[in-house]
């Protein structure tokens, strides 16, 4: 297994240029980054999840459908 950096959703929401809110609507709706809970509260994401969502949503074309 290798180490992961995770980070806050502030920080994460930096990466993927989305804003903190929309983050949180895609955690309810299943459709944005994997994330991670550790305890009650606390939501973690990894760098490499994130980066790899992204990747994942590449297009050359607008229209391309975009998958979950």
């Amino acid at each position: 297994m290798t180490k992961q950096e995770y980070i806050r959703p502030a920080e994460a929401a930096k990466i993927v240029k989305l804003s903190m809110s929309t983050l949180a609507k895609m955690r309810v709706n299943g459709t944005g980054p994997k994330y991670t809970k550790a305890g009650a509260k606390v939501v973690l994401y990894s760098k490499g999840d994130l980066h790899q969502w992204l990747f994942d949503r590449r297009r050359s074309s607008t229209s391309e459908v975009v998958g979950r």
